[in-house]
């Protein structure tokens, strides 16, 4: 199957300049409670600038990272080059993954889920990919508990994805990965906000779910 690229070259590069700075802050650490205790072959969708790869521990395999935005997916490269595992990076998107069917013990989905065209086929696809029984991790910024941020972020997605690569301030997540059909097997709700800009992306979540 081929790839396919998604062109965002003024938001690549803000969020390659940003990103140290909410690394710092949090998001490493994040990353590394994401990544914990994976193992065997793993596919990475929206892999962005490689953040996650440093985080990979050693009874992983392989890493198939794959990326849409032509920047975004240099700079994964150059940082899969310093990767501690085997872990190649790959053009296409979320919702049309260039690998083969239940091929990989383990997907992990990383700050994406908010920004592909469609949330239910991106995660039929990640199920397609994964063996039966595989693992699903994510970290994702999400629809908010509290009613009056939900309702901000309802407003503020009228225009943030024209601004953000695509990226929606309010969708519910955890219910898309419901319901393609995963077990939710643990979901730890947090508040993470960088800076505040942010605010309206700041409710996030971090679990694991398995394909049936």
């Amino acid at each position: 199957m081929a790839g396919r690229s998604v062109s965002h070259p003024l938001f690549a590069r803000f969020f390659t300049r940003c990103a140290p700075a909410a690394e710092r802050l949090g998001g490493s650490a994040h990353r590394e409670e994401l990544i914990e205790g994976l193992e065997g072959r793993v596919i990475e969708v929206g892999a962005g600038s490689g953040l996650n790869f440093a985080h990979y521990p050693s009874t992983v395999t392989e890493v198939v990272a794959v990326e849409p935005e032509p920047y975004l997916r240099a700079r994964a490269t150059d940082a899969a080059r310093q990767a501690p595992v085997p872990l190649r990076v790959v053009e296409g998107t979320a919702e049309s993954l260039p690998v083969e069917a239940d091929a990989f013990d383990a997907a992990v989905a990383s700050l994406v889920l908010c920004s592909v065209a469609n949330q239910a086929t991106a995660l039929a696809e990640l199920s397609r990919v994964l063996r039966p029984g595989g693992e699903l991790r994510f970290y994702e910024h999400i629809l908010a508990e509290e009613p009056s941020l939900a309702r901000l972020q309802r407003r503020v997605d009228l225009f943030w994805p024209y601004f953000g690569a695509s990226c929606h301030t309010s969708r519910d997540t955890l219910r898309a990965i419901e319901q393609a059909g995963f077990s939710v097997s643990s979901c730890r709700r947090f508040t993470f906000r960088p800076c505040l800009l942010f605010a309206p992306v700041s409710p996030h979540m971090i679990g694991r779910a398995t394909r049936p």
